[in-house]
């Protein structure tokens, strides 16, 4: 089986980069909504993401395949930039430009991702933190212990429970 290494990289950096795209897109749209705090917009995200996430794992598969063909036939097979790397000059250049924008976009979206997952965290902590206030009344006790008085009840849990 010969394959047209150039042909087949490209089409493999063109599907990741409109994906890594889209990604950014739905990433700056996504934080938007996390500023407006509309969590419908959020959830109605859900299925867009599901789809960028299969395209993702279909461009990762195909990158694994791609390097599989490269070991069988003596290619280095440790990254899509190293076979690159060991084709012919003029093929070699051609590829260079698409390898680095998709290194820098996955750089982006790893950036974003872990910004964002960052935000969801400190709004859980803080979420927790005022359930754990309106559980207590305010009160540093706890109001689910025994004993204590019944002044120190929350709205949400009662001693009695």
């Amino acid at each position: 089986m010969d394959i047209n290494w150039t042909s087949e990289l490209a089409e493999l950096l063109g599907r990741l980069s409109e994906t890594q795209k889209q990604l950014l897109g739905l990433l700056a749209k996504k934080r938007e909504f996390l500023m407006q705090r509309d969590h419908e917009g959020l959830a109605a995200m859900a299925s867009e993401e599901s789809l960028l996430c299969e395209e993702l794992k279909s461009c990762h598969d195909q990158r694994q395949h791609l390097l599989e063909q490269a070991a069988i036939a003596g290619l280095p097979s440790d990254s899509i930039r190293s076979l690159a790397t060991a084709l012919p000059e003029e093929q070699s250049q051609t590829l260079r430009k698409p390898i680095d924008e998709s290194i820098e976009r996955t750089s982006l979206l790893r950036h974003e991702s872990v910004t964002q997952w960052v935000v969801v965290q400190q709004t859980m902590l803080h979420l927790s933190q005022i359930l754990e206030i309106i559980a207590t009344g305010g009160q540093p006790q706890p109001t689910y212990g025994k004993g204590g008085s019944t002044e120190n009840s929350g709205a949400l849990m009662d001693q009695a429970v």
